[in-house]
């Protein structure tokens, strides 16, 4: 095998992936190593690949022809897509690893893994062959300086410590910060359920919520059960409404109804809203919180409002306008102006000049059939939700449409018992 020689988990996390024409196969998510219980280097099991899918599978180290700074290379372009399932004797180079407490053999002082490298010896097997830790210093535990040893050096923890002893996520949360809140979902359900919980305690309220909002049901409601009250009701604040509707609609009456108590009256009403239409009808889908303008705002204002980066692509497609008051229900509904529009008319025009009063209104009630007949019709990505009266209730965006479409459990793991690999 050509390639590097000490090769941390930290670089090789997130490289793409080909195969040896030069075909794309995906990204490396992490490394499966075997422990040892004589304290020797762990074995390099094999890779963990993410295809363009989101589904992760397992690829054994004998099947890597080349690891490089810019990609890896596999010996062969046909691989198990079986999903990957972790095995008892089994851990998570980053998912694991990172964080960890370890003992420095030769002082007793205590420390935490902060990455590990893999190398190859001359029977052509990797193994983690160095640590990079970081002493905890002084009373307080102050951090000290990152140092790189053997993993003879270390007592490491073994598979009981790492499945029970509680353990920080400071580095996995650094791994995890450069990768979207779906990709953070689909980690996290490769990882051990202990750190799982562990995570999710360590992630903001905002970035837990984009993340939870990417898994699938019964992942959500476990994580959210995990949590205190206080903090669950702090991230279903966080989350879109319509996303808190479908997970709080999943919970039993008396956690419903206790989650929406705790929750600030202002962030709760319009999930309270949602939660009164069925979740296969546009009331059901849609978010109550487009972009409102009233009639006299100015182009460049809706300009600056679409160019929001936290706001989803396709919400962002359209402007709505309407008599006041803007939060939904609003005054009444003028009609909607598209993104292209707004780019071809003068800024310091008004939104009111552009406006497209004759696109049909979806109503409340309407069910996900006539939803999709209508995105099929208009080829739109967004479509607004109008009651009798005229009222803007919210907006409806064609992933929202699609995540209903799906069958059922979509974003749900195969069942463990079919997932076989090139493990044996």
């Amino acid at each position: 095998m050509a390639g590097m020689g000490k090769i941390f988990a930290a670089q090789l996390l997130g490289l793409p992936v080909f195969g040896p024409d030069g075909e794309s196969i995906g990204r490396i998510r992490d490394l499966v190593a075997g422990l040892r219980t004589d304290g020797s280097p762990p074995r390099v099991l094999g890779v963990v690949i993410e295809l363009a899918s989101r589904r992760r599978i397992f690829v054994p180290m004998l099947r890597v022809a080349m690891i490089d700074a810019n990609a890896v290379t596999l010996a062969t372009g046909s691989v198990n897509l079986r999903h990957f399932t972790q095995r008892p004797n089994e851990v998570l180079v980053v998912g694991q690893l990172l964080d960890a407490r370890v003992t420095v053999v030769a002082s007793g002082a205590r420390a935490q893994v902060v990455d590990t490298a893999m190398e190859q010896t001359r029977t052509r097997d990797w193994v983690l062959s160095r640590v990079a830790i970081r002493e905890r210093t002084g009373r307080l535990g102050r951090r000290g300086p990152v140092t790189v040893l053997a993993w003879s050096d270390i007592r490491a923890p073994g598979i009981t410590e790492l499945s029970s002893a509680p353990q920080a996520a400071d580095q996995l949360l650094a791994v995890f910060d450069t990768m979207r809140a779906a990709d953070v979902a689909s980690a996290l359900q490769d990882l051990p359920l202990k750190r799982r919980y562990e995570v999710a305690d360590a992630l903001d309220d905002e970035r837990l919520a984009d993340v939870i909002e990417e898994l699938p049901e019964e992942d959500q409601k476990e994580l959210l059960a995990h949590l205190d009250e206080e903090r669950a009701a702090d991230v279903l604040e966080a989350m879109d409404p319509d996303d808190a509707a479908d997970l709080l609609a999943e919970l039993s009456e008396l956690d419903k109804n206790r989650l929406l108590e705790l929750m600030e009256p202002e962030e709760s009403a319009p999930v309270k809203r949602l939660l009164e239409y069925s979740f296969d009808t546009a009331g059901g889908l849609m978010t109550p919180e487009p972009i409102v303008l009233t009639p006299d705002a100015p182009i460049s204002e809706a300009l600056a409002r679409v160019r929001n980066p936290d706001l989803p692509p396709a919400l962002a497609s359209m402007v709505f306008v309407c008599r006041p008051p803007t939060a939904t229900p609003t005054g009444r509904y003028l009609g909607c102006v598209h993104i292209q529009r707004l780019l071809r008319e003068p800024p310091f025009d008004l939104v009111a000049g552009a406006v497209d009063k004759e696109l049909a209104r979806l109503r409340p009630t309407d069910s996900l059939v006539e939803v999709t007949r209508y995105f099929a019709t208009y080829n739109l990505v967004c479509a607004p939700v109008v009651d009798d009266e005229e009222h803007l209730l919210g907006a409806i965006t064609v992933d929202d449409v699609l995540d209903h479409l799906l069958p059922e459990g979509w974003r749900e793991r195969e069942p463990a018992g079919l997932n076989g690999d090139d493990r044996g």
